[in-house]
């Protein structure tokens, strides 16, 4: 199955498949890009593919690279940076209802 490319900003792209129950998404970071501060229903488990991101979970700062995996509770506020070039993919439970109806801007800044 092709799955398109959606550029979100101009350091920021993803591709997203969305099932009866979880979302999973690539996400493509170039170094510097930083998803802000935010918050989502869903428990999320990134698998970082290649690169190097620091993550803020509720507070605290920890970093990981590629062949590591971080696990994200439901509702906690986190942010993003890309320390490096890096791609993750990102799996989400319950479906991204949010990305669905288009509730994404955070991503597009």
């Amino acid at each position: 199955m092709s799955i398109p490319v959606e550029r979100m900003s101009p350091l920021v792209s993803r591709q997203v498949l969305h099932t009866e129950s979880m979302t999973l998404a690539r996400i493509s970071m170039k170094k510097g890009a930083v998803v802000p501060l935010h918050h989502h229903v869903n428990e999320q488990i990134t698998m970082l593919e290649e690169g190097r991101l620091r993550f803020v979970i509720e507070g605290v700062e920890s970093e990981i690279r590629g062949g590591e995996m971080m696990q994200i509770r439901p509702n906690a506020p986190h942010l993003v940076e890309a320390l490096e070039d890096s791609v993750a993919t990102d799996l989400f439970s319950p479906v991204r209802e949010d990305w669905i109806r288009g509730d994404d801007a955070y991503l597009r800044r």
